[in-house]
């Protein structure tokens, strides 16, 4: 009942056609590459827009006769022409690229013969443009070879044709009645959203028994002889061709996905889906930023050779500056993923169509590589260009609600646009502007309001009246932190339950008192203890310190608080840390002071009247709908060493240095936010929202980082000697200076 749903689903004869489940498309594709009847002649034609699991095909001749005997592959530029707008009328021209041959061993006379299998295969909807092939092109290949391929010794021998239909299949599966394609390869989880790792191979009875499989499994014998060279295969198409076990409970689960299509109509899908990618599509192209430039370049379509082209139910993209310069595809990916919307980024695994499409030459393509960029990384821009795009795919379930969500998003976050004030908006306002003239001959006064101490990393802090400094900053401020057993840093982004944990020095008793909600007993750990279970040293980020781990009691205690066995572990006041900020990332700001386990800098310093005006913005976010629930904050949310009150709203962004009492400080700028922030500790239950980030997002972002707060260096505290008493109090005046 199954194989003939999938074959019914390409309108496909079962006297013609056979259905081999796999346990994947790439698995299906996997299955023609290694089992084709290559030969020295043969052929991989392949168009340029393809996905990695097609490219992989012509690694299989390299171990089976092609390649590595001189075997060809190529790929092709499939340019259509139409006279009337329609598929009646139209031609295609083959445009062939460079033949890869990886030795000399075909002769010119050894040029191919009648007697070569050459495959050709082509996807029906291209994975990164979205632009849909001309199923056309299979009986082109077979019957006008020589027409289009315009003489080349390639177009000799009996070309098959394989569709990837596992993108295209989704709103418009192949006719395989009308489209008499040799091999047809599907993907369930693209079709239904379940199961994944469940894909079939729909082959043509002819090309099946030209299929040459050499490994064999339990499934596909019908007898063997361990000690001898003897195998009999099982004749049937499917059982010689599939391995072991298939995964029949998956396979039962389709029946319930066809039944959900077939009721919805493949053609209703592909209208209502196609309907909302226009609309997108539309909608980004009119988009244009206050100076009147483009906001957004689509790839495909519009932007594609053949502007006629039938496109898939997606819309691939990159977004501009007002300057002309990109804005990175990760940027983008993380923005949207705040306000609730799935983007996919990247090349889509579809190299051929990415270089195609963003016009990025082999040179490009080698020297991003020689920087270090490769799949899946952030490194979204290079050398001015982007390297990957944007894509918004959608389906049977998708409204049009979810499409204008994501236009409201774009508009919000991307385009600049004149205010009634004469104020550009967003972008302004995420420029973050510098007040031009000297601070310190301002009228308003600030005040430090309170001081925060973390002595373990990522763990709650508590606030003091006053507190002394160290060579590091705040006395043992991130003086400790967690360590799991394989070594990872635990964080609360990664164990938000640590933000539960509680700590307060006191230091006249010279203790660490430590409590959880996990654990009936206080933690005691004496500051000057001699009970260390040992000296060590351990990278984080690149940078050596020196440390101190515990006895078992401790890390017991620490391993019920955060629910997994883990260590605590103490930076060593004998060897402080200097930054270099040559490590991979360069998260470290401050290459000047010694730190202690902060990621970037000794102070962070938060405004009151900044953290008021954000929940002003909540709140007016909140009011028009666009974010949820009600949220406010407060500055404690932010885990700043120091809260000042006094000004207007983010005037902390133009200091370069400041004074509190007898204390000097350099600021080295803004705080680079993360999803940090968006946990709410104070619950009984840590949890997680997209506020404030989202919020700050619209208006604190400076090419895709987003700024609150600033990171502070002492000044005056590597001078501090033993003896030396250098303390902060709540109630002091500070001292802001821009020079």
């Amino acid at each position: 009942m199954h194989v003939v749903q999938v074959l019914n689903f390409c309108n496909a004869s079962p006297k013609e056609y056979k259905c081999i489940f796999t346990s994947g498309a790439t698995a299906a594709l996997k299955l023609v590459g290694e089992a084709f009847p290559w030969s020295s002649q043969s052929s991989f034609m392949y168009t340029v827009e393809n996905h990695n699991s097609v490219l992989g095909i012509r690694e299989y001749p390299s171990t089976l006769y092609a390649l590595s005997k001189g075997a060809a592959a190529f790929a092709v530029d499939i340019k259509e022409a139409r006279c009337d707008g329609s598929r009646t009328g139209s031609f295609m021209k083959v445009s062939q690229r460079r033949v890869q041959i990886r030795s000399e061993a075909r002769l010119l006379e050894e040029e191919p013969t009648g007697n070569a299998f050459n495959l050709f295969a082509f996807p029906s909807e291209c994975n990164f443009s979205g632009v849909r092939f001309n199923l056309d092109l299979v009986k082109t290949i077979k019957e006008e070879k020589e027409k289009i391929l315009e003489g080349s010794s390639h177009c000799k021998g009996c070309w098959m044709v394989l569709i990837d239909a596992a993108k295209g299949s989704t709103t418009a599966p192949p006719d395989l009645s009308k489209y008499k394609a040799d091999f047809v390869v599907i993907s369930f989880y693209k079709l239904f959203g379940y199961p994944t790792g469940l894909g079939a191979l729909i082959v043509h009875n002819g090309a099946a028994k030209l299929l040459k499989k050499t490994y064999f499994s339990g499934g596909t014998v019908a007898a063997s002889i361990a000690d001898i060279d003897f195998v009999k295969r099982r004749e049937r198409t499917e059982e010689f061709l599939e391995d072991g076990t298939i995964s029949f409970l998956s396979i039962a689960s389709i029946h319930h996905g066809f039944k959900i299509l077939n009721t919805l109509n493949i053609s209703a899908i592909s209208w209502h889906t196609a309907s909302l990618a226009t609309y997108v599509r539309n909608m980004l192209l009119a988009l244009r930023h206050d100076n009147g430039t483009h906001v957004c370049t689509i790839y495909g379509g519009h932007q594609s050779e053949v502007s006629c082209n039938e496109m898939g139910p997606m819309v691939a993209f990159n977004l501009k500056r007002p300057d002309g310069s990109w804005f990175g595809y990760h940027e983008v990916e993380k923005l949207a993923s705040l306000s609730g919307i799935q983007l996919r980024t990247g090349c889509f695994c579809n190299p051929g169509a990415c270089a195609k499409y963003l016009d990025l030459s082999h040179l490009d393509l080698l020297s991003n590589i020689e920087a270090g960029h490769v799949c899946w990384d952030d490194r979204d821009i290079l050398n001015g260009k982007p390297t990957g795009a944007v894509r918004i795919s959608f389906g049977y379930m998708s409204t049009f609600e979810d499409a204008r969500k994501f236009m409201d998003f774009i508009v919000r976050s991307f385009v600049s646009l004149p205010s009634l004030n004469g104020l550009k908006y967003p972008l302004t306002p995420r420029s973050i502007p510098v007040p031009t003239e000297g601070l310190e001959r301002e009228s308003a006064r600030y005040y430090l309001r309170s001081i925060s101490v973390y002595p373990i990393k990522s763990c709650a802090g508590f606030r003091v009246d006053s507190w002394p400094l160290s060579i590091t900053g705040l006395l043992h401020d991130r003086e400790w932190l967690l360590k799991s057993t394989s070594g990872e840093i635990l964080t609360q982004k990664k164990v938000p339950e640590m933000g539960n944990i509680s700590t307060l020095i006191d230091l006249n008793l010279g203790i660490l008192l430590v409590q959880s909600p996990r654990c009936k007993e206080k933690l005691q750990i004496e500051l000057k203890s001699g009970s260390f279970a040992g000296r060590d040293q351990m990278d984080i980020h690149s940078q050596r310190y020196d440390v101190h781990g515990y006895g078992n009691e401790v890390d017991i205690w620490f391993g019920h608080a955060v629910g997994r066995p883990c260590n605590l572990i103490r930076s060593s006041g004998s060897n402080s840390h200097l930054c270099s900020n040559k490590r991979t990332g360069g998260i470290c700001r401050d290459v000047e002071t010694t730190l202690s386990f902060v990621n970037e800098a000794q102070f962070l310093l938060i405004s009151e009247e900044s953290v008021s005006d954000l929940n002003n913005r909540l709140s007016s976010n909140t009011q028009k709908g666009s974010h949820g629930p009600a949220i406010q904050v407060n500055a404690m949310r932010f885990r700043p060493n120091l809260v000042i009150s006094g000004g207007k709203p983010y005037a902390e962004d133009a200091w370069s240095s400041l004074r509190i009492g007898t204390t000097h400080f350099r600021s080295l700028g803004g705080c680079n936010r993360c999803q940090m922030i968006n946990m709410n500790p104070q619950a009984e239950v840590v949890q997680q929202s997209n506020e404030p980030l989202a919020t700050l997002a619209a208006y604190r972002r400076v090419k895709g980082k987003i700024f609150f707060g600033v990171l502070l260096r002492c000044e005056n505290c590597d001078k501090l000697e033993q003896d030396t008493d250098l303390w902060l109090e709540v109630g002091q005046e500070v001292y802001p200076s821009s020079d």
